[in-house]
This record gives structure tokens, C-alpha cells and sequence, in this order.
């Protein structure tokens, strides 16, 4: 790619004296670095091959979901679809289509345009499970867990395993910002029985860490460790973050 660029504008001269052409050539290098660590081989080709437009479309439909908190709802979303519920709601005014909305402000990290939208689907409905679970979710991302406590207590207690263990995880971090680690506890070593959530497996072993029980923290850490790279290239995206904290603690515990 940089002997490309060379080639095409002659000398190494050009870019250091070139603020915009050396931009994208570090910007090329960097994007091609991420694919290769990511095992994006295809994406890797296309930024070697693709100029600055591989690299800038990798960016938006790869990287940035790559970079998230390792918390997400289901479905990426474009402004075409926020333009389009936003049409729905104005003309029929329904709960579905708040909470729909809801969650593509929540996947795009807009926590307080998603709490809006939740509270308003809650106001046409108020028994609806996936409306509460999701507000008190984002209530936790919001860093309110003392509001998000009773609606996660109750759709948990409602059903268990709402969006697969995602609403009791949810519940697990939230009592953990409380103070509450016991209850925390419990609630992760629940999950993990029943699900193999590197989001769970990860802060069960951080409290076992912290309860001086390094033996069963690192039982948790390798099963994440040695389940990653047997992951679907999407789910290793989603959970590198609770990879990178699985390998920096078991480093500390070794």
C-alpha cells in the first residue's frame, strides 16, 4: 500500500510535505493493522488494493463496531431507519415503535435519546417486558443503577432469562455498581451455568479475584481465552473488550 502511494507520487518527500496524502497513508496503515489483528483477511486486501476508500469503508462498517463497550441490543441501524420510525411515530404514535427506536439510539450509544424513547413507549404500555428491561439497561449505562434496580428486578423475576441472560447480566453489573458484590456474585455464577458469555465469565472471575479465589477467576479466564479464537469473526468483535480484560487479568493472576 505505502510502495503504491509512493509509486503514484513519486517520492517519500511528497508525503511528508503532503499533510493530507501522509494523513491517509497513516490512516491506510492503521485500518490494515486492525484488519490483520481481527483475521479480516478480505478486508485487509480490500484496504491493500482500495486506497484511502477500503480503508474509510472498513472504518465505518467494521471498525467502529469493533470499538464498542462489549454492551449492545440487537440490530446496527442507519438514519434511514431512524428517519423512518421517527415517520411511523408521528403517524400512529404506538409503544412498538418507541421502544424500536429505543434501541437503535442504545446500539448507537445515545443513552439519553434512548431513555426518551423507552419512557415514552412505557407510557403507551406499561406492562412491556423488553421496554423495561431495556430502559434499565440504559439507565445503568447512564451511570443511574439505583433507577435501573427496580426495573431489572422485576423483569427478571417476571422471566429469568429475558433476552437470553442479557436482562440478569444487566442486573449482575448493576447491583455491582451498588455496592452489592455478593449479590453480584450470585447472579454471575447463575449466568455462567447456563450461558458461556465472555460479558459474565469475565466479571464472575474479577470478583473471584477480588474474593482472593485466583483458581476459579483463572478457570473463567481460560475458557474465554481458549473459546476466542474459535469465534465467529462477528462475535470476536463484539466481545474484545471482555477479551483484552480476561488476557490483562490473567496476567495479574500467573
Amino acid at each position: 500500500m505505502l510502495n503504491a502511494l509512493l509509486n503514484r507520487f513519486g517520492t517519500l518527500s511528497f508525503l511528508l510535505t503532503n499533510p493530507f496524502w501522509l494523513a491517509v497513508t497513516v490512516f491506510q496503515i492503521w485500518m490494515l493493522v486492525h484488519a490483520l489483528r481481527q483475521r479480516e483477511w478480505l478486508w485487509a486486501l480490500f484496504i491493500f488494493v482500495g486506497s484511502g476508500i477500503g480503508a474509510c469503508w472498513y472504518y465505518f462498517s467494521v471498525y467502529r463496531e469493533s470499538a464498542s463497550t462489549g454492551f449492545e441490543l440487537p440490530g446496527a441501524q442507519s438514519r434511514a431507519r431512524i428517519r423512518e420510525l421517527q415517520a411511523k411515530i408521528h403517524h400512529l404514535d404506538n409503544a412498538y415503535h418507541h421502544f424500536q427506536l429505543g434501541d437503535v439510539y442504545f446500539h448507537k450509544g445515545k443513552f439519553t435519546e434512548a431513555e426518551k424513547c423507552y419512557r415514552a413507549a412505557l407510557a403507551r404500555d406499561a406492562a412491556d417486558i423488553d421496554a423495561r428491561a431495556h430502559l434499565g439497561q440504559c439507565l445503568l449505562r447512564l451511570k443511574r443503577p439505583a433507577e435501573a434496580r427496580p426495573l431489572l428486578e422485576g423483569v427478571v423475576t417476571e422471566k429469568s432469562e429475558h433476552d437470553y441472560g442479557h436482562t440478569m447480566m444487566a442486573l449482575a453489573e448493576t447491583v455491582a455498581a451498588l455496592g452489592e458484590s455478593g449479590n453480584a456474585l450470585l447472579y454471575w455464577q447463575h449466568i455462567v451455568k447456563n450461558h458461556s458469555y465472555p460479558r459474565a465469565k469475565v466479571q464472575l472471575a474479577e470478583l473471584y479475584a477480588a474474593e482472593n479465589q485466583p483458581a476459579a477467576a483463572r478457570a473463567e479466564l481460560k475458557d474465554v481465552l481458549s473459546d476466542d479464537p474459535h469465534a465467529p469473526a462477528y462475535q470476536r468483535r463484539r466481545d474484545r473488550v471482555w477479551v483484552r480484560r480476561a488476557k490483562s487479568l490473567m496476567g495479574k493472576l500467573n
